[in-house]
């Protein structure tokens, strides 16, 4: 399936590594496009915005992912399925990002602007 619309925003990919910032950026969206209630439970959302969501959520998947899900029309559930799949690497990266930090200290490097470049490098967070 060939993803022809402009993204708004980089799709999750299969492996999850960019699950942190892939909900991060779901959720802003689907908020600036008055959808952010079909992710709440309990919500009263209308079948229409439900499926906007989804149609939304789709495109923002790998395609593996979206295969995967295809049959899930619920916007909630969707959301659910994924969380399920993925939240727990919250926990791995958060853990794996403090244990880098530790060490870090500003007076090891020479500018501020090498400690930024060094809190917020690639190596840093990956």
């Amino acid at each position: 399936m060939l993803n022809i619309l402009k993204l708004e925003f980089v799709a999750l990919e299969i492996s999850g590594n960019n699950y942190l910032s892939w909900t991060l950026d779901a959720k802003t969206h689907l908020e600036a496009k008055s959808l952010g209630e079909t992710i709440i439970d309990g919500n009263k959302t209308s079948f229409q915005e439900k499926a906007k969501a989804v149609a939304f959520h789709r495109h923002h998947l790998h395609e593996d992912l979206t295969w995967e899900y295809l049959t899930v029309e619920d916007t909630l559930e969707l959301w659910k399925n994924i969380q399920e799949r993925f939240d727990h690497l919250k926990f791995v990266l958060l853990s794996k990002t403090r244990y880098k930090w530790v060490p870090l200290r500003l007076r090891d490097h020479k500018t501020v602007n090498e400690y930024n470049s060094a809190l917020f490098s690639h190596h840093l967070l990956a």
